[in-house]
């Protein structure tokens, strides 16, 4: 079911009984699909609570829990210091839960000759250094960047650990799903999205990079194993914001996200479980 679809259900189930509450979910567009799936199967065994999903970014979804549109922001990025200031100026405690491990994939057309590549090149590309293939390749073509927009938690993450800004001609695409599509129309193009995505989507037409750092081998962002072990350069904690008053009303979905059946949703999904409250 798609997220919006299951959010127009949970709302005409809540107008019909006024035995329901309802917590709403909003933000990162990285944990969209996922809470989705794990709102669903929460659904399932604990009808007195609805759980309402929407994306937007990390950003939307902590602006959304100051301003009390939300009782959960979905953030694949730490809040920052200008958002906890916020929080503070209206005396909001936060307390925060990290559900599950997420690795960025970079992705190329199947196409484009090339299977791996270094977090140093990678910087060149990102940044508008390299503009053309043939410093890596023997192909003089165009470099063409899809990226995330600003207030994703995917961009800021991947300017941060690379220390780097976009190229200003990057392209700034709304979701993971439109990254792939622009990716599968274009043989030159290279984006970054959730490895999740490209596990539930169809990559028969796109090319996931293994990445590599210094003199060290290169690894998949779906090699499971390397994940758990903390190998690869591109992986995160991905986050959810409560305010620390709301913390029984959103117990019970987040308590569902740390069992048998929530932790095989998060794998089954691409993503990695994480056993501990953070």
């Amino acid at each position: 079911m798609h997220y919006l679809t299951f959010v127009f259900c949970v709302f005409f189930l809540q107008s019909c009984s006024t035995k329901t509450s309802t917590v709403k979910v909003k933000g990162s567009d990285t944990e969209v699909n996922l809470a989705v799936l794990l709102a669903e199967s929460f659904h399932q065994k604990n009808n007195s609570l609805l759980v309402s999903i929407s994306g937007g970014g990390s950003g939307l979804g902590i602006a959304s829990l100051l301003n009390g549109t939300a009782d959960i922001a979905n953030s694949s990025r730490r809040i920052n210091e200008g958002e906890m200031l916020l929080f503070k100026e209206k005396n909001i405690e936060l307390d925060s839960f990290i559900f599950a491990q997420d690795a960025i994939a970079f992705v190329v057309s199947n196409t484009l000759p090339i299977d791996s590549i270094g977090v140093s090149d990678l910087s060149k590309i990102l940044n508008g250094e390299y503009k053309d293939w043939s410093h890596l390749l023997q192909e003089n073509i165009p470099i063409n960047i899809y990226g995330r927009q600003s207030n994703s938690g995917t961009y800021e993450f991947v300017k941060d650990i690379l220390n780097i800004h976009f190229s200003p001609y990057a392209k700034q695409m709304n979701g993971n799903a439109q990254i792939l599509e622009a990716i599968k129309a274009d043989n030159s193009g290279i984006g970054y999205v959730g490895a999740g995505y490209v596990k539930m989507g169809d990559s028969k037409e796109i090319k996931v990079l293994k990445i590599y750092t210094d003199n060290q081998p290169s690894i998949s962002p779906l090699d499971s194993a390397k994940i758990a072990s903390g190998e690869y350069f591109f992986q995160r904690p991905l986050f959810q914001y409560y305010k620390k008053s709301d913390y029984e009303k959103v117990k019970p979905f987040l308590d569902f996200e740390k069992t048998e059946r929530g932790t095989a949703i998060i794998n089954a999904s691409g993503y990695y479980p994480i056993k501990k409250v953070k």
